[in-house]
């Protein structure tokens, strides 16, 4: 753009001093009546400077930094440029630029799940193009918009192709992992065919109608709750289970606490057995009685009893010894007989 620039203030200038010239020619004559200059000179300058301004400056041509462009020579595709300035004659050529850094195409749509479910859709599809391939892409769609308007019909083409098979539920449960699809299905209808580097698919949205997202939540609503009803039965089923454990664990404590003590009971009523059987073999044996012994890990004794020894003694002075073994040791201060009572005082 410079060059042209300067070339344009040259070739006005060049016409400025033409006309200047011709301007000082005409009011300034030698003497004879004839011009200092002659008219033709400067008129020659300022027409030369005319074509000049006119021709020169459309020539130079600039191809900004991210674009590249197509050279058509008298409409025929004559090279491809990169970044620069260049010089041709703009008449008979003409430079037709395409961007090519990464275009970003915003795209939304309407589209229906496979249970008839009307959703909005809103994506974003980047793609760069290939530069080796931008004499390919002027000579099929003439230019990046044509381009970038067929891509982005194979986009949304591709997208309500995959988005019909899942039922409305399942899009809305598996919505992170359903973008990936469809990336994955618009770069593969994409591939080489449209000359361009494809770069990424996004779903950004999808929505659905008022209705179907309230019943969705209502439903999403019911199974919590259900879920936390049913939490809540288990919580009580483990409660009562523990309570349960607990209760038997207590009962079995208690039945053996009861088994100990009647256990003990029973060891304390055969111990008082065996003493007053161990004592009335004494008993026995003082008074007179033949009492054998039988029995290898267990003595058992035997009291014979014949005409003079019957066993009343026995039983008698087994009561005596009870009676001494809870006497305190005091007389009884009454004591009834046969003729009467019989006080006793005790002594100071």
């Amino acid at each position: 753009m410079i060059y042209a620039f300067l070339t344009a203030i040259c070739c006005i200038a060049l016409m400025g001093a033409g006309a200047a010239m011709a301007t000082y020619g005409y009011f300034r004559k030698r003497r004879g009546g004839k011009r200092v200059i002659p008219l033709a000179i400067p008129a020659a300058m300022f027409a030369v400077g005319l074509v000049l301004v006119i021709l020169i400056p459309g020539s130079f041509h600039t191809v900004d930094a991210g674009t590249v462009a197509v050279v058509k020579k008298m409409g025929v595709i004559s090279d491809v440029e990169t970044p620069g300035t260049y010089f041709d004659f703009w008449l008979t050529h003409k430079y037709e630029k395409y961007d090519s850094k990464v275009q970003q195409v915003e795209i939304n749509m309407d589209a229906y799940t496979s249970d008839a479910q009307s959703m909005d859709i809103s994506m974003v599809v980047q793609f760069q193009i290939r530069q080796d391939k931008v004499e390919d892409i002027a000579l099929n769609y003439g230019g990046l918009e044509a381009l970038t308007n067929r891509i982005q019909s194979v986009a949304i083409e591709r997208t309500k192709a995959t988005l019909s098979q899942y039922q409305a539920e399942k899009l809305i449960e598996e919505r992170n992992a359903i973008s990936p699809k469809v990336e994955e299905v618009i770069s593969e209808a994409i591939g080489d065919k449209y000359y361009v580097n494809f770069n990424s698919a996004v779903l950004t949205d999808i929505t659905f109608s008022d209705a179907f997202e309230q019943a969705v939540e209502a439903k999403m609503m019911a199974q919590q709750e259900k879920l936390q009803a049913q939490y809540e039965n288990e919580k009580k089923k483990e409660e009562a289970e523990a309570a349960l454990y607990v209760a038997e664990q207590e009962a079995k404590a208690l039945l053996a606490k009861a088994q100990a003590e009647a256990d003990a009971q029973v060891a304390a009523s055969e111990a008082a057995a065996r003493s007053i059987m161990l004592k009335s073999v004494e008993v026995a044996r003082m008074l007179g009685y033949t009492v054998t012994e039988s029995g290898t890990e267990e003595i058992v004794y035997t009291i014979v009893f014949d005409e003079t020894h019957s066993g009343a003694d026995i039983a008698e002075y087994m009561k005596y010894i009870e009676y001494m073994s809870k006497w305190d040791g005091k007389l009884p201060q009454v004591v009834a007989g046969e003729n009467g009572f019989m006080i006793t005082v005790p002594m100071q």
